[in-house]
């Protein structure tokens, strides 16, 4: 599947990521004036059960239940 990514920064260096499919906006419930374009149109495997470089958890199950795919809490990445 083909989908932009966003990051934020967090606390301690570390950084969020937003994935969207390619060319979507961001939905509403998670617009932030924090997101900032990181990578458009990348191929990901949506059925892998994480993307790790991303720290994104089930990215298919999150892309097809909220139309996004988000990382965790726990599963920030160093910057």
């Amino acid at each position: 599947m083909l989908v932009d990514i966003y990051r934020r920064p967090e606390n301690g260096g570390k950084f969020s990521h937003l994935a969207v499919p390619e060319g979507q906006p961001i939905p509403e419930e998670a617009t932030n004036t924090d997101w900032m374009g990181e990578a458009a149109g990348t191929e990901l495997d949506e059925a892998l059960e994480r993307w790790a470089e991303y720290g994104i958890e089930r990215p298919g199950e999150q892309l097809q239940r909220k139309g996004y795919a988000i990382t965790s809490v726990a599963q920030t990445t160093p910057g």
